[in-house]
């Protein structure tokens, strides 16, 4: 009963608009006073902040937005957008099939969802509403291509997971490839539906010479080499994801000074932005320690997991009840807040249950790909509008159809764990 009137204050916390890290530290505070008094509670809030950040992985969480920071700097997405719809521009849908390219090019060396969607909106909706293109299905592709930073890696999302559940962040990014890789085919493949059954909803445009075509490629090639500096040393075991975070910060800024984009205002601003993310995270991060340990206390997640086992369904049914509710609080909170408010009550009921932790990861961060364009929150559909001044409805209206083939998609990852777990299993 305690534990859910504890809940239930964290919850009417987040309504009043609580930054999230404040409502979990004080949510958790309360329970610990109640259980143990103030001493109690004086205790862990001495012990938490150290506990928090005494991590030495969590400094790939700063230096991966730094690295965002610089590629938004170097200005590389337009450059992955013209290239893309070099080569499949001439298709009806084309422009926004190359949308989905170069937001899982962007997502590749960015790890940032929200900074993909902001860049892409600037970049690739003028040439396709210029073109012709329906704006609802303009604007749906770019919030949905946006959302492939979270899982391509360097992605932020898995960085965080890993952190908060113990799994190998390591196996976690380079389980992300090949899923990342399915998604942006899903999306494409939408857009080539979604225009066969409506030809005016987007024009073919002009078609390319081959040379042409080649010579777009030039511009892929720091990408190849950023991509290298952080998952190809990633996955060949020569550096740790850590390690790989402030190589690929530095290589970013490499790109952004190569297109003569770094002076000291720029960078000033570049590592203000990370900074002001970094403490955003550290501080939610922190307040789930506390929360944590009231959980701990009162053992309700050993509970669950009780619970649950004496249930008499397959575990694929409870596997399904589990991600209907990521699907349900995707719509409802910012997910950062999801992942700390769920994973460490979530993971030991599917270890209980036989799964993989690194597998289980890469499925929450395709569900939380699908909350960041659902209503209300749909925070990916926010910035588009935000950049584009497009009604929101319309925007939501174009996302849906990439929704529900987000769900098929999910179900084959359910499906069949190997297509997440072979690459890693392959590591060194």
């Amino acid at each position: 009963m305690l534990t859910f009137q504890i809940t239930l204050l964290l919850f009417v916390f987040l309504a009043m608009g609580t930054p999230v890290g404040f409502a979990l530290a004080i949510a958790g505070v309360t329970g610990l006073i109640v259980i143990g008094g103030v001493d109690m509670a004086l205790g862990v809030l001495q012990t938490a902040p150290f506990s928090a950040a005494n991590s030495y992985e969590l400094i790939s969480v700063p230096m991966f937005l730094l690295m965002a920071e610089f590629v938004i700097l170097s200005g590389v997405a337009d450059s992955l957008f013209k290239a893309a719809s070099a080569w499949v521009g001439r298709v009806p849908g084309g422009l926004a099939m190359a949308t989905a390219l170069a937001g899982a090019g962007f997502g590749a060396i960015s790890g940032s969802s929200t900074a993909s969607a902001a860049t892409l909106s600037a970049t690739t909706i003028p040439a396709m509403l210029k073109q012709g293109y329906e704006p609802k299905l303009a604007c749906g592709v770019v919030a949905i291509s946006g959302t492939l930073a979270m899982l391509i890696p360097p992605s932020i999302a898995l960085v965080l997971f890993g952190i908060i559940s113990g799994a190998n962040i390591g196996e976690l990014l380079i389980g992300g490839v090949i899923p990342g890789l399915l998604v942006t085919l899903v999306i494409m493949a939408t857009v080539y539906f979604l225009v066969w059954r409506d030809p005016l909803r987007a024009p073919a445009g002009r078609a390319y010479t081959l040379r042409e075509k080649i010579v777009s490629l030039k511009v892929v090639g720091p990408m190849i080499f950023l991509f290298f500096c952080v998952t190809g040393l990633i996955y060949s075991g020569v550096a740790t994801p850590t390690e790989a975070a402030g190589i690929g910060a530095f290589g970013a800024f490499l790109l952004a000074f190569h297109a003569r984009k770094v002076n000291i205002a720029s960078v000033r601003h570049a590592l203000i932005k990370a900074s002001h993310t970094s403490c955003m995270i550290v501080m939610i991060i922190l307040g789930a320690h506390i929360f944590g340990y009231f959980f701990t206390l009162t053992q309700s997640t050993q509970q669950l997991v009780s619970w649950i086992g004496t249930l008499h369904v397959s575990s694929w049914v409870i596997i399904v009840f589990i991600l209907s509710g990521y699907f349900v609080l995707g719509c409802l909170m910012d997910q950062v807040a999801i992942l700390i408010l769920t994973v460490p009550v979530v993971l030991p009921l599917i270890k209980a249950l036989g799964y993989d932790p690194v597998w289980f990861g890469v499925i929450v961060i395709v569900m939380a790909e699908v909350g960041l364009v659902t209503p209300p929150v749909g925070l990916n559909v926010f910035v588009v509008a935000r950049y584009t001044g497009r009604p929101l409805t319309e925007i939501f209206q174009g996302v849906w159809p990439h929704v529900i083939a987000h769900l098929f998609l999910v179900a084959a990852l359910v499906a069949f764990p190997q297509i997440i777990l072979w690459l890693p299993s392959t590591m060194k």
